[in-house]
């Protein structure tokens, strides 16, 4: 698979609320860095870690999050995805839309780090 083609398979699963088809492309080792100034901001490693620390998270605080990717831009190894994060807050009921930047590096067939670069201000004004 070309790296355009691990990232659509990716969102697809996103779109079919499928966390385990959403992981099936990371590599062991890959890095995962949710956004600084965000509730889940770091960098996480393995697909386990990636799980716990921003998958379950965000289903146990969000109602309804949605991922809508706008524009894949493939650059080789490197694809670019541009969308808007929209979710409804649990414990505040409030609702979001947020624009995202995801920077996927792909080796070998497999993820070996993604990057998320959003607007968080929107997404903890939701949270508060």
């Amino acid at each position: 698979m070309t790296a355009l083609e691990v990232v659509r398979a990716h969102y697809a699963a996103s779109d079919r609320g499928d966390l385990d088809g959403m992981l099936a492309p990371l590599a062991p080792d890959a890095t995962w860095t949710e956004a600084a100034g965000s509730t889940y901001g770091g960098t996480y490693i393995g697909p386990d870690a990636i799980r716990a620390n921003v998958f379950h998270r965000i289903g146990a605080d969000w109602a309804s999050f949605t991922v809508t990717v706008a524009d894949l831009f493939d650059a080789g190894d490197v694809v670019v995805a541009l969308g808007n994060y929209t979710g409804v807050h649990r414990a505040t009921g409030k609702g979001m839309t947020a624009r995202f930047t995801h920077i996927w590096r792909v080796a070998d067939g497999r993820v070996a780090s993604f990057e998320q670069v959003a607007d968080t201000a929107l997404i903890l004004a939701a949270e508060s």
